[in-house]
């Protein structure tokens, strides 16, 4: 194969895959990025819900296999659809949002299978209270936004907590311990 042929190839496969080898900054983009719950309802239907509201960044070096992310949830945002059960999640038998404004997840390391990212560990903040949490992917990608021209990472994680271990006790057992929780995320290369 001639130089100016490989060149060519390796020049049009840079373009058409953009590389994100190398340690970068991404801020969480917010109308893609979402907090979801849900939790059985007294043995009966499953109820969801969703914080409207997350800020965050990302450092993400694809080439180490590292990263790190800092993510704010705003417990008021919260939206299950009826107003009434979202001024109770909000008070202080559920997330005592007067208190307790800012929950927090602060990874301290990022686990690769390939270029993907498969699981990100931390410490999930609620009501004052810290704990580890591994958020597993289920979906993880990079690609070039072609509207912003801007290269954008993000995907789908989830983990199970059990809610007493941060003191959200109301309800218990008939309203049970476990909880879903899924991080709906994408991030903006900065």
């Amino acid at each position: 194969m001639s130089k100016l042929l490989v060149m060519t190839m390796l020049g049009l496969s840079a373009y058409a895959f953009p590389a994100y080898a190398q340690n970068a900054s991404y801020e969480v983009e917010p109308d893609h990025s979402f907090v979801t719950f849900e939790v059985v309802h007294n043995g009966t239907s499953t109820t969801r819900g969703r914080f409207d509201t997350i800020t965050g960044t990302v450092e993400l070096d694809q080439a180490a296999k590292k990263g790190q992310a800092k993510i704010h949830i705003d417990p008021a945002s919260i939206n299950t659809g009826s107003k009434g059960f979202d001024e109770h999640l909000r008070d202080k038998n559920f997330f005592n949002t007067a208190e307790f404004p800012d929950v927090r997840f602060e990874s301290n390391a990022f686990a690769f299978e390939g270029d993907k990212v498969s699981s990100v560990s931390g410490t999930l903040t609620l009501l004052g209270v810290q704990k580890p949490v591994v958020l597993t992917a289920n979906h993880f990608n990079c690609y070039t936004n072609k509207r912003i021209q801007r290269d954008v990472c993000g995907g789908d994680f989830e983990a199970t907590i059990k809610r007493s271990e941060w003191g959200v006790n109301f309800g218990l057992p008939g309203i049970p311990d476990s909880v879903r929780m899924v991080v709906q995320i994408e991030a903006i290369k900065q």
